[in-house]
C-alpha cells in the first residue's frame, strides 16, 4: 500500500526546513508548508529522544485549533545528542566551532521526533541514528562555517554538505534521520495513522 490515499487528506508540513520539505516531496506526497511561532525551550530534566519528542508534540499541539478530520499536520524536530548533553542550533560562528570540535573523533547520536496529529488522533515517534565523525583540524571546521549554513541545523552541520562528506567515517541507523526527517519511520506509521 502505497501513500496515495493521502490525495483526499491534507497535510501540513509544519517546518521552515528545505531539508525536510525536499525528503517529503521525494516520498510522494502532495503537503503544504505551514508553521507557527513556538517556544523551543524544555524542561532541563529531558535527555536524549525526549527533547525532540516534547517539542515536535509542543509544535502540533500550535495546530490543534485548525485541524479537521481530514487534515493531518507534520512535526519534526532534531537534536545532537553528544556525551549526555544536547547540541541544538548554535548562536554564532564561536558556537559553532565549539559544537563541530566537540563533534571531532567521536560518536555522536542524532535523534529526530516526529508528531503526526489530526483532529481525533496524534501519534509520536523518534529515530535515532549513530554518526561517527574523523578528527577534524580547525581550518576544516572554519572553511565550513564560513562557506556553508550551519545556523539552523542541530550540531552545526548537514549531513549533506561539506563537513558530512569529508567527516563521516559511519553511520549506524537511517541517514535521512541525519538529514531531519527519517523517511522508513514517517512512510510506516503514516500508512498506520
Amino acid at each position: 500500500m502505497l501513500l496515495k490515499e493521502f490525495k483526499n487528506r491534507k497535510i501540513i508540513l509544519a517546518s521552515k526546513s528545505p531539508r525536510r520539505q525536499y525528503l517529503l516531496k521525494e516520498l510522494g506526497l502532495i503537503f503544504e508548508v505551514d508553521t507557527k511561532e513556538v517556544d523551543e525551550s524544555f524542561p532541563e530534566n529531558l535527555k536524549a529522544q525526549e527533547i525532540p519528542l516534547y517539542l515536535c508534540q509542543k509544535k502540533a499541539d500550535a495546530f490543534k485549533e485548525e485541524l479537521s478530520n481530514d487534515t493531518i499536520v507534520i512535526t519534526a524536530d532534531t537534536i545532537v545528542w553528544l556525551e549526555n548533553q544536547v547540541l541544538n542550533k548554535p548562536e554564532n560562528f564561536e558556537d559553532a566551532v565549539r559544537m563541530l570540535q566537540l563533534l571531532s573523533g567521536k560518536m555522536h547520536e542524532v535523534y529526530t521526533g516526529v508528531c503526526l496529529k489530526s483532529k481525533n488522533k496524534t501519534k509520536t515517534f523518534y529515530a535515532v541514528t549513530k554518526v561517527y565523525f574523523k578528527i577534524l583540524t580547525l581550518e576544516e571546521i572554519e572553511y565550513y562555517i564560513t562557506n556553508y549554513n550551519p545556523y539552523d541545523k542541530a550540531g552545526a552541520y548537514g549531513a549533506q554538505e561539506f563537513i558530512g562528506y569529508i567527516a563521516i567515517d559511519k553511520i549506524e541507523g537511517t541517514y535521512f534521520n541525519v538529514m531531519g526527517l527519517p523517511l522508513k519511520e514517517l512512510y510506516e506509521n503514516l500508512l498506520a495513522f
